[in-house]
């Protein structure tokens, strides 16, 4: 590749960020920073860009200010002034006499969140968890669905018993709370291998970007 196309280009920009951010691996430096910054404060102006063109100025800014009464009714115009008020609350953060006044929409946007959420962490964390707990894989033969079915009936309940502080752990309790604890760091185990593995694949795309992409020395 031509040494001007490679100095030249984005990707070189790529390159040179990816190499500040490497340079952590040595230490805490001014490259591994000024990256650090860059990218959060690219980061919260996109965002700030995207929030205003996709939501505010469409759905507030332009039907309030802009938009007719013959398309958008005095009633439309004083309902979106609510939401501006309490959008605008947020900045009282800024005003020690009158910040507590943000707690306004960070109340309502958490019991709203709350509202919203808990019924879908519910029905996806524990009643999907529970059912997936209980229907066995069709597709197993009847040796491996009973052994399926033996192993996993174990494993749940000698992990709820490892949460039962409700008694002291003596004989059969603290047996069963000790496969618990198996079962438990089988399953922390595993989730971090994948954990570890999905970062691998990550350094291994950054690597291709610069020695493919960037260098042009593999293909």
């Amino acid at each position: 590749m031509n040494i001007t196309h490679i100095l030249l280009s984005w990707q070189t920009v790529g390159a040179l960020l990816t190499l500040c951010i490497f340079s952590f691996l040595w230490r805490d430096n001014p490259f591994y920073k000024f990256a650090e910054h860059l990218f959060v404060g690219i980061s919260l102006g996109y965002n700030i860009a995207i929030t205003w063109h996709s939501t505010v100025y469409p759905s507030l800014f332009r039907p309030l200010f802009m938009s007719p009464l013959a398309q958008v009714s005095i009633g439309q115009k004083v309902l979106l002034v609510i939401p501006m008020l309490l959008g605008l609350m947020y900045f009282t953060a800024f005003i020690p006499k009158v910040g507590w006044l943000m707690r306004v929409p960070m109340g309502l946007i958490m019991g709203y969140g709350m509202g919203i959420f808990i019924p879908g962490d519910v029905q996806t964390s524990i009643v999907k968890q529970i059912q997936g707990s209980l229907l066995t894989p069709t597709m197993l033969n009847r040796w491996d669905l009973l052994l399926f079915g033996i192993i996993s009936l174990v494993g749940i309940v000698c992990s709820l018993i490892y949460f039962f502080f409700s008694k002291e752990r003596r004989g059969a309790l603290k047996a069963a709370s000790n496969v618990g604890i198996v079962y438990l760091m089988v399953g922390f185990g595993a989730s971090f291998g994948y954990t570890v593995m999905s970062r691998m694949s990550l350094l291994i795309g950054r690597f291709q970007f610069l020695l493919r992409d960037w260098l042009g020395v593999i293909h």
